[in-house]
């Protein structure tokens, strides 16, 4: 079975000697997404699944660990970083493994065969190492998405984010369905994520991002799928296998 990987880096030369680097060294695995900012990371994640993501931890959108943050226990991650001051105490669990920019050829064959050893096991749970590297790690002040500017009929709306119910892919746009109304934005959903506060939007379809205020109840419709009722509203939201955790008990 080939092993599907993803990389995510936001330099253009390291990306390429990354995906050149191990298609050479790693020829039965494949590189099924490459991404250079954390929205596309976990869009293509979405998408394709990979059993290996490569994440730069410093990157446009979303950061590299809220991408691992989000993939959880899904897949087997490997950190580039170019912070080697706190790399080492960070991963000395070695629950993850790391490679520092620049990549070498020996240190990134030292990885593979530690991916190879644990693709047969189920990932690591990164939750303790993700918390002490956001500590060690400067993060940018995230602002915080307040309004959102939609087109209605001749009108350009701002809507208090608070109002919408849920957002929603909508082939070159995104619905922003309210209560009493809807409009559309061209504002991708991917680039919506690291504007909105993630305790207060669930994403819970690869194009759906929900008010979690707005959530009436989710239901089963069979062991593999789960639907999302809304408050005010008659559709039913499709949950996708990747975010069914979001409702266990």
């Amino acid at each position: 079975m080939t092993t599907r990987i993803l990389i995510a880096e936001d330099e253009p030369l390291m990306r390429e000697r990354l995906v050149a680097m191990l298609a050479q060294r790693w020829p039965d695995a494949a590189v099924v997404a490459v991404a250079e900012n954390g929205n596309d990371a976990w869009d293509g994640y979405l998408e394709h699944e990979p059993e290996v993501v490569f994440l730069d931890i410093r990157m446009p959108g979303l950061s590299g660990l809220e991408v691992a943050e989000r993939i959880g226990t899904a897949a087997h991650v490997v950190f580039v970083t170019a912070y080697d001051q706190y790399a080492v105490d960070a991963f000395e669990t070695g629950a993850v493994d790391y490679l520092l920019k620049p990549v070498e050829a020996d240190r990134l064959d030292r990885a593979i065969e530690r991916i190879k050893a644990k693709l047969a096991a189920q990932p690591a749970d990164l939750a303790d190492l993700l918390s002490r590297l956001k500590a060690a790690v400067p993060q940018p002040v995230q602002e915080r998405m307040k309004w959102i500017k939609a087109t209605v009929g001749k009108q350009i709306k701002l809507i208090n984010v608070d109002d919408v119910l849920f957002f929603q892919s909508d082939t070159k746009y995104t619905r922003v369905v309210l209560s009493d109304s809807e409009a559309l934005i061209r504002t991708p959903l991917k680039d919506l994520l690291g504007g909105l506060d993630p305790d207060r939007f669930w994403q819970i379809h690869r194009g759906t991002l929900v008010n979690v205020a707005a959530i009436q109840a989710a239901e089963r419709i069979d062991a593999e799928r789960m639907q999302v009722l809304v408050k005010g509203c008659s559709e039913r939201l499709p949950v996708s296998r990747a975010f069914t955790h979001l409702f266990r008990d």
